[in-house]
C-alpha cells in the first residue's frame, strides 16, 4: 500500500465558508443496522472517508446489496445473507466493524468477529459490549482474536452497563431492538451519533424511547422496515474547524452545524479566548480572537477534561491541545478516556511547542508559541488533524506523512481546506 502525505505551506490566513460533513461515528452504526431488515435502506450524507467505505464493503462481503446513488448517498438493502463471518481482514482493519455483533445477532441470531481494529489510542475494552449482549441472551465462544456468538433467542432485560460507552450502547440497541420484550439500557451513551442510530431505528419500525438521555427503554418489535435517513453533520469536525479558524487567525463561516449539540464545545473554546457565533444553524468564527486563555476564578491554571456526554468529547483533546498553543496562558489538558492519546504532543513539541507531558493523560500547555515546519507522521485521526492545524500555522513547509489516518475520518479534508485558501498538497 502507497503511504500517503501531506506537504503542507504553513502561514497562510483561510477565509471562507466551510460545509462539514456527515458524521462518521454515526455512518458507522446505521451502515451495521442497515442488515436489521431485508427492505432498502437509503443513507444520505455519508461521509465517503474511508472507515464509512470499509463498513459497507463489510455488509456488501456478508451479502448485503450496497449501491451508490451519487455523492455521499447510498443504499444498502440486505436481503440475502451469505455468511455470518465478515471478511476478516477487512473488519480486523475498522473498530466500528463490531457493530455487526449487534445486528447480526438481532437478526440471525449469530456472528463471528475478529477482534477490532482501529486507531491506536491505548487499550479500548469490549467487555461492556459482551455483557450487555450476553444479558439479552446471547451465547459467546471468546477466543484471544475471534468472537463467536449465537442466540437462539434475544429476550429483553433491565441492563446497567458499567461504563457509558458509546459502541456498546450501539451494539446492546441493535441487539435489543428485535428482542423479545422491553430492554432498558442504564448508563447508556447519548452522544449526536448514538442518538442519531436511535431516531433512524424508530424510523425502521423500532420503538426506542429516551433517546439522548442516559437511560434508553427498548421495546422489542418483530419486524424492522426499510427508511431514509440522512447523517447528521459531525459535531467533531465543525470543532476542529473551530480549532484549526482560531490557530490560524482565519474567517471561516461553517455551515449547517447543529449548535445545540456544540454548547460544551463552544464553553469550552471560549476558556480558551475563542469566541463564535452563532448564525441560525451557521457558526461564524471571526479573524480577530482575543486567543487569551481564562483563568479560574481562583486565579488557578484551568483544567479542560473529556467526559462522556454531554461533556467535552474526547476526540477533540487533541484539537484543543494544538488550538492552545496558539493561546496567551496556560492549560493543563486531562484526557481520561485513552492512555495513549497525547503521546502525539512530543510532535508538537518538535515543532516547537511549550507542553509538558505530565504523564499519559495529563499535558500542560503554555503559549503562545510559534511553531515552525517539520517531518511529522499521523499516529491515529484525531491527531492527525491535530498535526494538520499545527501545520498550518507553523511558519515553513511541513511533511505529515500517514494521512491515511485523516483519511479515516475527515473527507478530502486538503481539497476543502485549499478552497478556503491553505496549502496543501497530497502525494503518494
Amino acid at each position: 500500500m502507497n503511504m500517503k502525505k501531506f506537504i503542507v505551506e504553513g502561514g497562510h490566513r483561510l477565509k471562507g465558508t466551510f460545509t462539514p460533513a456527515g458524521n462518521k461515528n454515526e455512518a458507522l452504526p446505521v451502515i451495521a443496522a442497515t442488515l436489521l431488515t431485508d427492505e432498502p435502506v437509503i443513507l444520505k450524507n455519508m461521509p465517503e472517508v474511508s472507515d464509512a467505505m470499509k463498513m459497507l464493503e463489510i455488509a456488501a462481503a456478508i451479502g448485503a446489496d450496497v449501491t451508490r446513488l451519487g455523492p455521499n448517498e447510498w443504499k444498502v438493502q440486505a436481503k440475502n445473507i451469505k455468511t455470518h463471518e465478515p471478511d476478516y481482514h477487512l473488519a480486523s482493519e475498522i473498530r466500528g466493524s463490531f457493530l455487526f455483533a449487534g445486528s447480526m445477532l438481532g437478526r440471525h441470531g449469530r456472528v463471528s468477529l475478529p477482534s477490532p481494529g482501529g486507531d491506536k489510542i491505548g487499550r479500548r475494552r469490549l467487555d461492556t459490549h459482551i455483557i450487555a449482549l450476553q444479558a439479552l441472551g446471547a451465547n459467546m465462544d471468546l477466543g484471544r482474536k475471534f468472537y463467536k456468538m449465537d442466540a437462539a433467542k434475544l429476550t429483553g432485560k433491565d441492563i446497567f452497563l458499567d461504563e457509558a460507552s458509546v459502541m456498546a450502547t450501539e451494539n446492546a440497541v441493535l441487539a435489543a431492538v428485535l428482542a423479545d420484550g422491553e430492554t432498558i439500557l442504564n448508563n447508556a451513551a447519548g452522544e449526536p451519533h448514538v442518538q442519531g442510530l436511535c431516531r433512524m431505528l424508530n424510523a425502521m419500525g423500532a420503538d426506542i424511547s429516551g433517546i439522548g438521555s442516559n437511560i434508553l427503554r427498548i421495546r422489542g418489535v418483530k419486524k424492522l422496515y426499510g427508511c431514509e435517513h440522512t447523517i447528521t453533520n459531525d459535531h467533531i469536525e465543525i470543532g476542529s474547524i473551530i480549532g484549526l479558524a482560531a490557530a490560524t487567525k482565519s474567517e471561516i463561516l461553517i455551515k449547517n452545524t447543529n449548535p445545540k449539540d456544540m454548547r460544551m464545545i463552544l464553553l469550552v473554546m471560549n476558556r480558551l479566548g475563542i469566541n463564535v457565533e452563532i448564525r441560525g444553524n451557521d457558526l461564524f468564527v471571526s479573524g480577530e480572537q482575543s486567543l487569551e486563555i481564562a483563568s479560574d476564578m481562583d486565579g488557578a491554571v484551568p483544567k479542560i477534561d473529556d467526559a462522556p456526554w454531554p461533556g467535552f468529547p474526547a476526540d477533540l483533546t487533541s484539537i484543543i491541545v494544538v488550538s492552545a498553543t496558539q493561546c496567551k496562558g496556560m492549560v493543563l489538558v486531562f484526557e481520561k478516556m485513552f492512555e495513549s492519546r497525547l503521546f502525539f504532543v512530543d510532535k508538537l513539541i518538535t515543532m516547537g511547542a511549550r507542553i509538558v507531558l505530565c504523564d499519559p493523560h495529563r499535558a500542560i500547555i503554555n503559549g503562545p508559541t510559534p511553531l515552525h515546519g517539520e517531518l511529522i507522521t499521523s499516529p491515529d485521526i484525531r491527531a492527525g488533524m491535530a498535526l494538520l492545524i499545527a501545520a498550518l500555522c507553523a511558519e515553513g513547509t511541513s511533511t505529515i506523512q500517514n494521512v491515511q489516518q485523516l483519511d479515516r475520518g475527515y473527507q478530502n479534508i486538503d481539497v476543502r481546506l485549499n478552497a478556503l485558501g491553505a496549502r496543501i498538497r497530497r502525494e503518494e
